[in-house]
């Protein structure tokens, strides 16, 4: 994988590229799994069924027909993301791209994104800083001896790419080596060649099968022409002799022959779809004196249909926002080291058909300090990391950096009593402080630098150029 110019911030501006509806009446391909880690369907049940059908189990999944994508059940949720995709290009600064999909039916991924939508990230990267240089060839060196020891062969030579030498990973344009026709004036042994075959020998049985086949043998002589003895040829390779299976026999072996089919099992499942079994066996007849087993499987699936859907659990969503940090019976606490409380809540979705209901609590609850537009001297930090590029499929894409006016927060007290006995509660800091700096390049508290980013790939949906 490339590496990244600089690690990128989690920042996230979608593009959605593609949605996929489906109307639930067309015939698809019914899977007992959905892989989350590759997005893929694992477990074929079986094809043909719609997807009303084959979704009364929500961990299923299916595939349209003439399509690669996985689809799930289950409700709406994001994929993990991508690998991020190769450079753009191989040398000096480019950029690359990772996707992530909303996926599941019957409802919305956050942010009220539709199942099948895109999300896309792009970022800046750089394989290696500069481009190769291409080099040049010295001077041919000498001739090497000639490759044999009688009669023609050939001679190399080779020059080395070091006038001057390549930069940065390039080459020279030829080849370092090149050859020639060479004769050693000396007279070559002569090597030894097989004669032809001779006629086959009798059959060693009368039928052929049964634990040992009958054979039949031939041989040959190295005798065209025989290899010579002064300078010594090589003998003829390989063996002078060989043997092969009879033909034409009468059959020895009785095959095995399938015997009917069993009842068909119960449906494996209670609920959405599912599959009965029926096997048989090979004794109609059992195989005899070496014969053949039955051809085919000894036993057979189909899909049943339970017709009631399957229980789907609750998923929580996202949290919300954290409320204002206040505190009963007083109007102001802010900036003071006078601990709060705020809360943030979320929502149990997608249960159905007497589902678990989500394990958790629905509400949030924690201690603070208020620290919001507070006034406080602060000072630049450091420049941060470059950020992702954006936006990363709209035109003219940028990647930013900042140098933010902070200031160290209050040493107010890490932990406070709210009750006896119920023991000590972490407290957290909210808010957003009015920090104070000096005007640096002509700014009070953020500086932002900005880069257009190089080489933007195209966002094309990768199920489509699978099609």
């Amino acid at each position: 994988m490339a590496a990244p110019v600089q690690a990128p911030q989690l920042l996230l501006l979608p593009l959605l590229l593609l949605t996929l509806p489906t109307t639930g009446s067309d015939p698809v391909l019914c899977f007992t799994q959905y892989e989350e880690s590759s997005g893929k369907c694992k477990g074929l049940l079986g094809e043909g069924v719609s997807v009303g059908d084959c979704c009364l189990n929500a961990a299923y999944a299916y595939q349209e027909p003439g399509s690669k994508l996985c689809q799930a059940c289950r409700f709406p949720r994001w994929s993990p993301w991508s690998a991020w995709a190769p450079c753009s290009v191989t040398c000096t600064e480019g950029s690359q791209l990772r996707h992530r999909r909303c996926v599941g039916r019957g409802g919305q991924c956050p942010e009220k994104v539709e199942p099948g939508s895109l999300q896309w990230q792009l970022q800046a990267c750089e394989d290696q800083p500069c481009c190769p240089e291409i080099g040049g060839w010295s001077n041919w060196g000498p001739w090497m001896p000639c490759s044999a020891t009688c009669s023609k062969g050939t001679r190399t030579r080779h020059r080395a790419c070091d006038h001057p030498t390549p930069k940065c990973g390039g080459h020279c344009l030829g080849k370092a080596q090149e050859s020639e026709a060479c004769d050693t004036k000396q007279v070559c042994p002569t090597h030894g060649s097989w004669a032809a075959w001779g006629p086959w020998g009798p059959c060693s049985g009368s039928c052929h099968g049964g634990n040992n086949a009958p054979m039949e043998r031939r041989s040959r002589t190295c005798s065209a022409p025989e290899p010579s003895m002064k300078p010594p040829g090589r003998p003829c390779p390989g063996p002078a002799s060989e043997q092969r299976g009879c033909t034409g026999l009468p059959a020895c072996p009785v095959a095995g022959g399938w015997g009917p089919w069993s009842p068909a099992s119960p449906c494996s499942v209670t609920c959405g779809l599912g599959q009965t079994m029926e096997q048989r066996t090979c004794d109609q007849p059992v195989p005899q004196r070496g014969g053949p087993f039955c051809a085919g499987d000894a036993s057979r699936t189909h899909i049943c249909n339970t017709a009631v859907p399957c229980p789907v659990n609750g998923e929580w969503g996202l949290w919300g926002e954290w409320s204002i940090c206040i505190r009963r019976n007083m109007k102001y606490i802010s900036c003071e080291e006078i601990p709060g409380q705020q809360t943030r809540s979320r929502s149990c979705k997608g249960r159905k058909f007497d589902g678990h209901r989500c394990v958790g609590d629905q509400q949030d609850i924690r201690h603070c300090y208020n620290i919001q537009r507070c006034p406080w001297k602060g000072s630049w930090a450091e420049w941060s990391t470059w950020g992702l590029c954006m936006p990363p499929c709209g035109p003219n894409p940028v990647r930013t950096r900042q140098r933010l006016c902070t200031a160290p927060l209050p040493k107010f007290s890490p932990t406070v009593t709210m009750v006896e006995g119920q023991g000590e509660k972490n407290v957290t800091f909210w808010g957003k402080p009015s920090t104070v700096c000096e005007m640096l390049q002509g700014q009070k508290a953020v500086v932002e630098e900005k880069r257009p980013c190089l080489h933007v790939p195209a966002c094309k949906d990768p199920e489509d150029e699978k099609r």
